[in-house]
Parts: C-alpha cells; sequence; structure tokens
C-alpha cells in the first residue's frame, strides 16, 4: 500500500534507529490516531517488533514508521520531524488536515 504522502524527516529516522537500537526486541515505531486528548484525537507513539496486515509501511535511512490504515485517514499529508530544541525532544507532526492543535502537541481536531 502506498503511504498516501506523509513523510519522515531525516531527523525522525535519525532519532527512530537510536532509539530503536536500544530495543531488541522492537523493529518500528508505530504511530496511530486515537479518540481522546485535549482538541478531539491524539496521536499515540508505540515500539513494536513487527508490522501488521494493514499498516503502512514508511522506512528511511534504516528507519521503519508504521501507520495502520484508519490512522492514514486523519494523517495523509502530514510530516513526521524529531525536533530537539530549548523546550524539549519531542516527535511532532504537521499534519495539513488538522483545524486545530492543542498546546502539548500531540492533540488535534478535524
Amino acid at each position: 500500500m502506498a503511504e498516501k504522502n506523509v513523510t519522515v524527516t531525516d531527523s525522525c529516522a535519525a532519532r527512530v534507529s537510536k532509539i530503536l537500537a536500544g530495543e531488541p526486541d522492537n523493529n518500528a515505531l508505530r504511530i496511530s490516531v486515537e479518540g481522546g486528548g485535549c482538541s478531539g484525537f491524539s496521536y499515540k507513539f508505540d515500539l513494536v517488533p513487527s508490522a501488521e496486515d494493514d499498516d503502512i509501511v514508511i522506512e528511511k535511512n534504516g528507519a521503519t514508521v508504521l501507520i495502520d490504515s484508519l490512522s492514514m485517514v486523519y494523517m495523509a499529508g502530514s510530516e513526521i520531524d524529531f525536533v530537539d530544541d530549548l523546550i524539549g525532544q519531542s516527535f511532532q507532526i504537521r499534519n495539513p488536515n488538522a483545524v486545530a492543535n492543542c498546546g502539548c502537541g500531540t492533540s488535534f481536531s478535524i
């Protein structure tokens, strides 16, 4: 299945690789969308050993990011980044489908 125009930055790929290097039982970062959070939906990040049948697999620079097909409906066109700044370190998703975002950075509404 195509990756639906979701992109992973070099910074995100490098961080995923670094995290997974210390996780011998896991081989990928799974990102999913769940109901809830301050704005209606929230992103969930999990380390997993392998892809599920309905996962979209995005590989970049040796790192693997998985997004299930239902979550992809909400994330199409997004850019997944890893930011390390004065506020802290975090994965950030720039989602063109979101009409509002919460200050926490993991909650959004469509």
